[in-house]
């Protein structure tokens, strides 16, 4: 016989059911009513306003943007937070005056930088209109002991004092640039006061409308009108006048002095004009031509 037998058989392990729990619903709860809790507590938090941090927030806004702030708060059923605001306030006033009357002072203050920057391009003004007047009647005199009173006319523009010099039978002949004996004694008359300035002097040419002659000596008006304003330098030079302030340009027929269907205008836009540059501010020199409005010059021939 074997002696192995059939053996022992091995015995199933024991299982026991699985114990289930009936409380965990409670934990879902528990976690939902702390949600809860702690979404109350957040609401309740953002109701309160904290007036002092609302002030400081709107005080900051303020500064930031340059502006006072204002606002409009929402109705609430018990009229919290903001019940005694009315319907629309500056927030800079109500809340920070203190900064409001700083605002007022800086304004203020700048009011006062500007009137006081605009008295003083005025005065500026005033003074270099005096000034460039002044020079304008030793000019004037000096023409007139010399026998041409009448012979400039004058203007003061934002440039400065402009000396007219009709150049039509008076500083060349018709279609020269070579100085007439009477124009040679204009500019010796006015040459020892401009020498004496300290102002830049630009010397300008100008033509009438009128053509030059076909096949005559000058291509245009322009290098005609150019020329004579450089005869003109060169001879204030001799003269006496510093070259370094001397300037000469011309202008053919572009800026007349009169309309072209003025009688005048054929001897009277074919001139030479000095300018006495003024040595004020750009700003004082847009002034020169509102004083220089309806006063009467001197020198001038109607």
């Amino acid at each position: 016989m074997s002696s192995g037998g059939h053996g022992r058989r091995r015995g199933k392990k024991h299982e026991e059911e699985e114990h289930e729990n009936h409380e965990r619903w409670l934990v879902s709860y528990a976690d939902m009513m702390t949600l809860l809790l702690v979404l109350f507590v957040v609401l309740y938090a953002m109701s309160q306003v904290d007036k002092q941090k609302f002030a400081q927030l709107a005080s900051g806004l303020s500064d930031a943007f340059g502006t006072p702030v204002s606002v409009i708060p929402a109705p609430t059923p018990d009229g919290e937070p903001l019940d005694g605001l009315p319907g629309a306030i500056d927030i800079a006033s109500a809340i920070a005056p203190e900064q409001t009357v700083e605002q007022a002072e800086v304004d203020a203050a700048a009011a006062a930088a500007a009137l006081a920057e605009a008295q003083q391009v005025a005065a500026e003004a005033q003074a270099q209109y005096e000034d460039l007047s002044e020079i304008r009647d030793q000019l004037d005199a000096a023409l007139t002991a010399a026998g041409y009173a009448g012979a400039a006319r004058y203007e003061i523009d934002e440039r400065g004092l402009v000396v007219h010099i009709v150049a039509d039978q008076v500083l060349f002949d018709a279609e020269e640039a070579v100085l007439r004996p009477e124009g040679r004694a204009i500019l010796d008359a006015v040459a020892p006061t401009l020498s004496g300035l300290p102002n830049d002097l630009n010397v300008e040419g100008h033509a009438n409308h009128l053509p030059v002659t076909l096949g005559g000596m000058w291509p245009s008006n322009w290098e005609l009108s150019a020329y004579r304003a450089t005869t003109v330098v060169r001879y204030l030079a001799d003269g006496g006048v510093p070259q370094d302030r001397l300037v000469a340009n011309g202008y053919s027929d572009t800026r007349p002095l009169v309309a072209t269907t003025d009688p005048e205008a054929i001897g009277v836009n074919r001139r030479v004009d000095v300018v006495v540059m003024s040595t004020a501010s750009a700003e004082a020199n847009d002034l020169l031509p509102g004083l220089d409005a309806g006063t009467p010059q001197e020198g001038t021939d109607g």
